[in-house]
């Protein structure tokens, strides 16, 4: 779990010195269009100058691929739900807040199995991403459904989206990264 309290991770957030002019200005500009003072991740990451890089690539790569925007914010805050990472819960809570999904339908996402009212769609993909985190697979009656709303290369995303978010969410706690927001605020 992310002492997200504290507000110095385990790498102190990096400076122009440390993050290289484009890196300082990939944070800056981050944090400007969050409107907050830092962006912490992109502070901590961005002294691996390269790799910062290329998982900004890959991150990017999966939010213009062929699955819908709400369906990979659907994804995203699930798996920051099941992994208790609370720095993905703020970003992408506002994030998917901003792309139509709304507070009661994240309370549905963060309530499934329990949620009522949700689609055979999105019900597949919080099954999916249930098994994808919990078991590190997907059963084949899962997939079958999955398979009933996703075409190939969206599986493929999926998959990707959903690896990616929990790889992250193991990153920001082991380094321990300070949220960017005050307390508790989403």
């Amino acid at each position: 779990m992310n002492t997200e309290h504290n507000r110095e991770g385990r790498i102190p957030d990096g400076d122009f010195r440390k993050l290289g002019l484009v890196n300082w200005l990939i944070a800056k500009i981050a944090a400007r269009v969050l409107r907050v003072s830092r962006m912490h991740l992109f502070t901590t990451l961005g002294q691996h100058r390269w790799l910062f890089r290329a998982w900004l690539l890959l991150r990017g790569m999966l939010y213009v691929g062929t699955l819908p925007l709400l369906d990979a914010e659907l994804v995203v805050l699930r798996v920051a739900r099941l992994r208790g990472c609370e720095y993905e819960l703020q970003q992408h809570g506002r994030f998917a807040e901003r792309r139509g999904l709304d507070a009661e339908l994240q309370a549905q996402i963060f309530g499934w199995p329990d949620s009522e009212r949700l689609s055979p769609r999105r019900r597949a993909l919080l099954n999916a991403t249930d098994e994808f985190i919990e078991k590190r697979t997907i059963s084949a009656e899962t997939w079958e459904e999955l398979s009933r709303h996703l075409y190939r290369h969206q599986l493929i995303e999926f998959c990707m989206l959903a690896g990616q978010y929990d790889a992250l969410a193991a990153v920001i706690s082991s380094l321990q990264i300070p949220s960017d927001f005050p307390e508790g605020q989403r």
